[in-house]
């Protein structure tokens, strides 16, 4: 990669921004006692620009083509991973609400997009597993995704990578200090937490993309396998899972079935800035969480329950105004179109995440009608990939397009990019 670049690589880019030099314009000649001469020079090149109006053309550029303008030279590489050109595109209104779903393969790692706002299709992106780093060589089903502005970190059990939903680069970045596999993540303000999937240790983790490193900020109050993770308002929520070792503040042991309920439905609240962990909330019907996302000051659950799914609100709102609104109250919604009386097993499994006001409830493994036809009912042509969307305004639920094909046993994220 060069240094700098040269008009010629970018000829569109030129002629929309710039006139061209060739062109000569005759004005009318005006009366002027002492007619001002300027320079003028014959050899404009987008690289004699200063970084401020370079910016500003390139948060013009399309985003299909902005793998391509990280490929110029080292300057525009560098200001394509600034910051200004993110809040310059924001501006712009160039910025769109986007999901990402990544899946592994043997060849290497699949990377599927649904962009909001634009045409209502998947688009699929193929990184082959030399560029993808060690690790990667299986199912995404015990590892979990987080994103910090353009940069999805794909956290596995002993390694992690970054990849760039701008221009598609992965790169390998530090692992996690204990070894997990279905545990919590989310982020708040630029850092990344995990808790969970861990027998030998409660520890929550904090990751500083900064600096690459990771570190231990607190201990849990409950050891969890099989957890969600969520973020609102500066608290991490540890959402679900299944009970795993022993935690220090577990005086009474409770019987082997309490338990399971107790931590299939209920969450532990970590507050990033006081540092501490505020008191468990649970889903007041019971049953098994299946997935969970934060949006809008809330955080929605879908529970599984012996004979029914049911979709489930959480007023996470502690710092709205007048006091915080109603932080700890629950609201049943209405429950995504699926068949009734359908139990989840292990099968099945569906990842929700947030689409700005949206919810998107997308099914990454398994298929509905397999669950129909072991227990001898009608399929509804409900087969896998299934995508579901939820519309937090209108209560009301809506069929997106379904995965593409080969996308399976995957992972999904929601990113501004």
């Amino acid at each position: 990669m060069s240094e700098s670049c040269h008009s010629r690589h970018f000829t569109w880019l030129m002629k929309s921004c710039f006139p061209n030099p060739q062109q000569h314009h005759h004005p009318q000649p005006q009366p002027q006692p002492q007619p001002l001469h300027l320079p003028i020079s014959h050899h404009t090149t987008i690289s004699s620009l200063p970084d401020d109006l370079l910016l500003e053309c390139l948060s013009r550029v399309s985003s299909s083509s902005l793998p391509s303008v990280s490929l110029v030279c080292r300057r525009w590489s560098h200001l394509l991973s600034s910051s200004a050109l993110y809040d310059l595109r924001r501006r712009n209104a160039s910025i769109y609400h986007t999901v990402f779903v990544f899946s592994v393969t043997d060849s290497g790692l699949f990377a599927a997009t649904l962009r909001f706002g634009h045409a209502y299709s998947w688009r699929t992106n193929f990184i082959p597993a030399g560029d993808c780093g060690e690790g990667f060589r299986g199912p995404l089903s015990h590892s979990r995704i987080s994103a910090i502005g353009r940069g999805i970190y794909i956290i596995g059990r002993r390694e992690m990578v970054r990849y760039d939903a701008w221009t598609g680069a992965v790169t390998a970045r530090a692992g996690m200090v204990f070894p997990r596999k279905k545990f919590a993540a989310a982020m708040v303000a630029g850092r990344i937490y995990v808790a969970g999937g861990a027998a030998r240790t409660s520890a929550l983790e904090e990751y500083d993309p900064v600096s690459d490193k990771w570190s231990v900020v607190a201990e849990a109050p409950r050891r969890r396998y099989g957890c969600i993770g969520a973020a609102v308002d500066g608290v991490v929520y540890v959402i679900g899972g299944l009970k795993i070792g022993a935690s220090e503040s577990e005086v009474v042991p409770l019987a082997a079935g309490a338990e399971a309920h107790v931590y299939a439905s209920s969450m532990d609240l970590y507050d990033v800035e006081a540092r501490g962990w505020l008191r468990s909330r649970a889903v007041p019907s019971g049953g098994c969480v299946v997935a969970a996302c934060a949006t809008g000051g809330f955080v929605y659950v879908l529970t599984s329950h012996a004979v029914e799914l049911s979709f489930w609100r959480f007023d996470a709102r502690r710092k709205a105004a007048g006091g915080g609104g109603g932080f700890g109250e629950w609201c049943r919604m209405k429950s995504p179109p699926l068949p009734a009386q359908v139990r989840l097993d292990s099968s099945v499994r569906f990842s929700c995440v947030s689409v700005g006001d949206a919810v998107a409830l997308i099914q990454v493994t398994g298929c509905i009608d397999d669950l129909l036809r072991r227990s001898g009912r009608s399929t509804r042509g409900l087969k896998e990939g299934l995508v579901l969307i939820y519309d937090a305004a209108a209560g009301e639920w809506s069929r997106g397009p379904d995965l593409p094909e080969v996308i399976r046993r995957a992972a999904c994220v929601s990113v501004e990019c």
